[in-house]
């Protein structure tokens, strides 16, 4: 096998972290540039939801995606835990999705024979199934769809892992570092920064909400948009609940700690990443509803994130058309804790050994504008 390539990741976010890391794990020499700091964008406001049959309501690339990535967890966290000696909070405790209305119990049980035709464990409940499975829930719901094999991941928790894996296995990580411009030469891609001037034989960008506006000379911007999400933090006084707990207005992800994480709200505001009152407000207004206990818990933050988005809610993974050795991994938008398992192998795949998934085909960047 021949020489590994410098590469150089821009971006460390969960993405970036998982793609660093798996290249410096199969020996490559990886350097990871980042404007502030390892997961202190989006991936900090994320509660780490690990659901591919909530997020992707129907079959499809995205789905295809997170399944893939799901059945990857078990094998990635273990691998990670090891490799950094850091604690990774991880369950697979299940998701009870619920409905409070006549048409959203209609969608779950869709949704439900869906699932079951194409042999996915999962369960329709009914009210009394549902007061059995959470206690907590409040008095409107009338039934639920509980899928065992998902859970939950501390994102803030794994990407510091994450870090400190890829780092044991020489990647180095550099911040504050602002990339300015990406530009072929003729010894790879120059890389402008705030600090300089550097060169790496191949570029994976994975800037989230910020890959767009990244100047790359003979590519046009692709199509990726800030999608603000505003999270709360509460301290959870009662019994604790049992698993991920979805509605259509909010979701909630228990903590062994006594928390909650209640999230998220979908905004389109540009890159304004201020908690509102408007934000917090609906989300308390929801989350009392779902589980009036919550009125007697305690205020702890509001965490706030741009999650990355692009016309057709896809990521885009892939190698650019027009700039050689460019590869592109953004736009996961509310899926990149999910994703990262499966971007990273496929990214490391597709650099490393020349391997193109066909699951990529689907999510190729050259469908925006011939980029």
């Amino acid at each position: 096998m021949g020489e590994r390539p410098d590469i150089t990741v821009v971006g460390a976010g969960i993405i970036g972290c998982a793609v660093a890391y798996e290249f410096g794990r199969r020996g490559a020499r990886v350097q990871v540039l980042d404007c502030r700091g390892v997961g202190c964008g989006a991936t900090q406001a994320s509660a780490g939801v690990l659901a591919p049959f909530i997020e992707a309501d129907r079959p499809g690339p995205l789905r295809a995606l997170g399944v893939g990535s799901l059945e990857l967890y078990d094998e990635f966290v273990a691998d990670v835990v090891a490799d950094s000696g850091d604690e990774v909070p991880y369950e697979r405790s299940g998701t009870l999705e619920v409905a409070t209305d006549e048409g959203s119990l209609n969608r779950l049980k869709r949704a439900w024979q869906g699932l079951a035709d194409a042999g996915v464990d999962c369960r329709m409940l009914g009210r009394a199934e549902v007061c059995e499975a959470e206690p907590h829930l409040g008095s409107g719901v009338r039934g639920a769809l509980l899928v065992p094999s998902q859970g939950f991941v501390g994102p803030v928790a794994l990407t510091a892992a994450l870090c400190r894996a890829g780092v044991r296995h020489g990647v180095s990580f550099l911040s504050p570092r602002t990339v300015r411009r990406l530009s072929a030469g003729d010894a790879g891609i120059e890389i402008e920064t705030s600090e300089g001037t550097t060169t790496s034989d191949t570029v994976v960008l994975a800037a989230g909400s910020w890959a767009g506006r990244l100047e790359v000379d003979g590519e046009a911007p692709l199509p990726v948009r800030p999608v603000r999400g505003q999270l709360l933090r509460l301290i959870w006084s009662g019994a604790p609940l049992v698993r991920v707990v979805w509605s259509p207005r909010c979701y909630v992800v228990p903590w062994r700690d006594g928390s909650v994480l209640v999230g998220a709200t979908v905004e389109q505001v540009g890159f304004d990443e201020r908690a509102t009152v408007s934000g917090v407000t609906t989300l308390l207004d929801a989350v009392r509803d779902l589980l009036p206990a919550t009125r007697d818990a305690g205020f702890d933050q509001v965490r706030v994130g741009l999650r990355p988005g692009t016309p057709d809610d896809l990521p885009a993974l892939g190698w650019s058309r027009t700039v050689p050795n460019l590869v592109h991994a953004t736009g996961h938008y509310r899926s990149g804790i999910l994703l990262a398992p499966i971007t990273a192998r496929l990214v490391a795949d597709l650099v490393l050994d020349g391997r193109e998934d066909p699951l990529l085909e689907a999510v190729a960047p050259g469908r925006f504008n011939g980029s």
